[in-house]
């Protein structure tokens, strides 16, 4: 039983890859949101020449602009990701600060010539309300629209540098044109990389839905050729079942002879019946050493598990394969299950007399208390059945299962001479895309 995470790192560790990747761009987005009321302080630093009486009602417009902005960005990633859509009167209250503090910044730090615009932080005070406003409304609003309001926003920064600082002059004229390039190459960066930040979010979910549904269609797949195999198998023969029962019965009730040939008939159908249905279920239930160690490396890849395999050529005999592919199916489905690992590591090998499978992997989670399951019990006395057994360790954050399974009849690797056909080299499987977990 895994315990309830505690700290923070007990909480990370415990989270999926696309679970992580949501945590670190949503905050990264926050926090750069956040840092409004800091930057508004910064201008009051940088420019003394601000206005006392406009000052404060400013810097309370910062913080309540701060505050809607980080609620109308997390309203705006929700819907992004399928969400509802952002309330009218957060988007309107958003509008409104973002108006309120660019247009009182923008008065509380006074120009009276042209001289002045390069050391004054009027023109930042503007783009902090319409900026920080614009950032979060970007998860609602297209790229297009986002460089096409950058430019406007430049467009409007560079021409308020002739207000109040008299008439228009060569002088003046630069300075516009100046700040407003400078500010349409940083508006659109910081939009365009807020926008990407967002999409990457969408996309990451997007392949993680398509996993999960991948992974759903793969079992519906199975479950379907599964029923139709025992269709095949199984459903001819009840219906010569049936025929032959209802033509015994008939038999039986006018006295005529030949019924207790017909359900001597039935009961050599149903035997076969029983037979066959055998077959179907075992060749489900065998296992296949390299088919496991394939299956194992698309699972563990499927769940985000950098996976590697080791051995895929070593010599087995036929006996200890399927011990062995036990012991790996059980190791793999363990790791799935029951670990936070990112990567793990299936070796085989030969160990004198004995062929040898070891799986080892990175994500012990915190605070797990060591124990064998009802898993390993049942691996551990499969095993013990074929003389073999298991052994288990743990150090730190890895732990690993070794599974030991006598093995006399396998050939030595670089002995030469024919061998058994069950004691053929292992074929080495190669990459592939439709298995599933």
């Amino acid at each position: 039983m895994r315990s309830r995470p505690r700290t923070f790192l007990e909480v990370w560790s415990r989270r999926t890859a696309p679970e992580r990747f949501d945590t670190y761009t949503r905050w990264s987005l926050y926090l750069i949101s956040g840092s409004e009321p800091l930057l508004a302080l910064a201008l009051v630093g940088v420019d003394p020449t601000f206005s006392r009486d406009t000052l404060g009602v400013w810097l309370v417009l910062v913080l309540a602009h701060t505050a809607v902005c980080l609620a109308s960005l997390r309203a705006g990633i929700s819907h992004f990701l399928g969400g509802q859509v952002p309330r009218r009167t957060l988007l309107a209250a958003l509008a409104i600060l973002s108006l309120a503090v660019g247009v009182l910044g923008f008065w509380t730090f006074p120009v009276g010539s042209p001289e002045d615009v390069v050391a004054s932080s009027r023109y930042y005070a503007l783009l902090l309300g319409l900026g920080f406003g614009t950032l979060a409304a970007v998860p609602l609003l297209s790229f297009r629209r986002l460089a096409l309001l950058g430019l406007v926003l430049s467009a409007g920064t560079g021409c308020s540098v002739w207000v109040g600082t008299g008439p228009i002059t060569a002088t003046s004229a630069g300075m516009a044109v100046g700040l407003g390039l400078s500010t349409a190459l940083m508006l659109v960066a910081i939009f365009g990389s807020y926008r990407v930040s967002v999409w990457m979010l969408g996309v990451v979910w997007e392949q993680e839905r398509h996993r999960v549904v991948h992974a759903r269609l793969a079992v519906a797949e199975e479950r379907l050729r599964f029923s139709r195999d025992l269709h095949d198998v199984f459903g001819r023969t009840l219906s010569v079942v049936a025929v032959k029962s209802e033509l015994a019965a008939e038999l039986a009730s006018r006295g005529r002879p030949g019924a207790e040939e017909q359900m001597l008939e039935v009961r050599r159908i149903a035997q076969d019946a029983l037979r066959e249905v055998r077959a179907v279920v075992a060749g489900y239930r065998a296992t296949d050493l390299p088919a496991e160690l394939a299956g194992a490396r698309s699972v563990l890849r499927s769940a985000g598990i950098d996976t590697t395999v080791h051995g895929e050529g070593t010599p087995v005999g036929a006996q200890a394969q399927e011990a062995l592919a036990w012991a790996v199916r059980e190791a793999v489905t363990n790791v799935v299950r029951h670990s936070d690992a990112r990567s793990c590591t299936i070796t085989l090998h030969r160990d004198d007399a004995s062929s040898v499978v070891e799986v080892v992997n990175d994500g012990v989670p915190v605070g797990a208390v060591a124990g064998r399951g009802s898993g390993l019990v049942g691996l551990a006395e499969r095993l013990d059945g074929a003389g073999g057994r298991i052994e288990t360790w743990s150090d730190g954050d890895r732990f690993g299962l070794v599974a030991r399974v006598p093995d006399r009849r396998a050939p030595v690797v670089g002995t030469s001479g024919p061998g058994r056909a069950d004691d053929l080299a292992l074929p080495v499987p190669g990459p592939t895309t439709k298995d599933r977990p």
